[in-house]
């Protein structure tokens, strides 16, 4: 079992201590995520969903008097776990929350596959927010889509503030960074519902039963052309307010549990 008293004479108390470095690096660049094939989560919740998933724990930092759900998980982690104790203020230093539950981890960035048998995925096609991105990711698993496809032109999936925003759903959730060449194959025998204000369809009366992608463009430059070569399909969500759209997040979330609505509501 954890014991934080025996490590106190290990804090970690320099800024070139290779951990700190490593977690800095991988909280700030994306080719460094890229590179290490590793990512942060930081807070307790996250940092527990990833060390009870497939995804291979490298390290868990903390501060020395952490929030007491974190010292209570600490506590049970067994002894080949590596955990080390870090100086308040140079944890702080690390932290990419305004308000850190004292807790961090980096995990291997490992690649769930994707189902044999695809018949309902999400398409990110240039989403530039991070928050809009975890959101998607949170609602998509929620919504019990099989995986989220990033080609390149999209935020980076496992930045701190995605990987935040998404609450878990990295842990369970296939994410993929494909090419478009690939998404194309992929996508071979899918309908592929592109996200439209102006849409042709309602969302309501398109089809969701059958074997589908749905598109989800960014809001400040849309679906990029390979997108639009990619789409089937236009769908818009009826709006009775005088509101012109909504963001890409709620957009995505709408139409995938009208997707989940359609086939496994009564």
């Amino acid at each position: 079992m954890y014991n934080h008293a025996m490590n106190t004479h290990t804090m970690i108390t320099s800024p070139q201590n290779q951990q700190i470095q490593l977690v800095r690096k991988l909280m700030e660049q994306s080719k460094a995520r890229e590179r290490n094939q590793a990512f942060v989560a930081e807070g307790v919740r996250l940092v527990e969903e990833g060390v009870n998933s497939s995804f291979p724990l490298k390290f868990i930092l903390h501060k020395p008097m952490p929030s007491q759900r974190a010292q209570s998980f600490l506590e049970s982690l067994s002894d080949d776990h590596l955990v080390l104790s870090v100086e308040p203020k140079l944890f702080d230093s690390v932290s990419s929350t305004e308000h850190s539950q004292g807790i961090l981890a980096v995990f291997e960035l490992l690649t769930l596959p994707l189902p044999a048998d695809l018949n309902f995925i999400v398409i990110l096609d240039q989403l530039r927010d991070p928050g809009n991105m975890g959101t998607i990711l949170r609602s998509a698993e929620a919504a019990g889509a099989q995986a989220v496809i990033v080609p390149r032109g999209n935020t980076d999936p496992f930045a701190p503030k995605v990987v935040r925003a998404g609450m878990g759903a990295h842990f369970r959730l296939p994410i993929q960074q494909l090419p478009w060449e690939v998404i194309d194959a992929l996508t071979e025998n899918l309908s592929v519902f592109h996200a439209d204000m102006n849409g042709e369809l309602s969302c309501w009366q398109a089809n969701f039963r059958q074997p589908l992608a749905l598109l989800i463009g960014g809001e400040a430059e849309g679906i990029s052309p390979e997108g639009q070569q990619l789409a089937t399909h236009s769908v818009c969500i009826p709006m009775r307010g005088k509101t012109e759209s909504l963001n890409a997040a709620v957009s995505a979330s709408v139409l995938m549990f009208e997707v989940s609505r359609q086939r496994f509501g009564e």
